[in-house]
């Protein structure tokens, strides 16, 4: 059954168009009913608007204060009915008041093999000029579970990524990116499927029928 998801996004927004994409093409049942970006120049709000899916603009700097920000964003989620919220590129901690509203229903992509190269500040190029310089020979892309600290929730599933030789962070980025437009749909088509357990901290994938 399809799920309704809020994508949040800062940037260029590359794996919401590769969930939309995945929706469009029959692979997700689940669609984005809605795009939350606090950048309002991103190009997710640009891809969200391309594919008539509602968009808007939510940033904390516009209210008085987090409590009535809070309450703006879980009243969209809840007007658009959304299953699963989905980080992609989102440069913003997720509030306690959402985490503990939408426990275990709220996901983000990291360029990197977690717990390997997480934390506060890896982000973006930061993870990937941190793992040319850590000389390691293999690095990926996680999908996790969000929760109150930094890339810390449980991990649902990750995908290697070989390092060449030749690499530098930006060689290094393009073929990551890749392999998160292909990871991103099929961790969503898991929860689709209901096939996500999550125990003690730790995810458990029900096997296919």
């Amino acid at each position: 059954m399809g799920l309704n998801l809020c994508v949040l996004a800062s940037g260029s927004g590359s794996n919401l168009k590769a969930i939309v994409n995945a929706h469009k093409t029959g692979k997700l049942s689940s669609r984005v009913v809605l795009v939350i970006s606090n950048n309002s120049a991103s190009g997710a709000m640009q891809t969200a608007k391309k594919n008539h899916i509602p968009s808007i603009h939510l940033s904390a700097k516009l209210f008085v204060d987090q409590a009535s920000f809070d309450k703006e964003f879980l009243s969209l989620l809840k007007k658009f009915k959304v299953d699963l919220i989905v980080l992609a590129g989102y440069m913003k901690m997720i509030s306690p008041a959402v985490t503990k509203k939408f426990k275990n229903k709220i996901i983000n992509i990291h360029p990197a093999l977690l717990p390997a190269f997480g934390g506060k500040g890896m982000y973006g190029m930061n993870v990937h000029e941190a793992v040319i310089e850590a000389k390691v020979k293999i690095t990926g892309a996680t999908v996790h579970f969000v929760n109150d600290v930094y890339d810390n929730g449980a991990v649902i599933v990750q995908k290697e990524v070989r390092v060449k030789p030749g690499d530098d962070a930006e060689t290094l980025k393009r073929r990551v990116l890749r392999t998160e437009h292909k990871l991103y749909p099929e961790a969503i088509k898991l929860f689709e499927e209901n096939r996500v357990i999550l125990r003690s901290n730790k995810v458990y994938i029900k096997e296919d029928k």
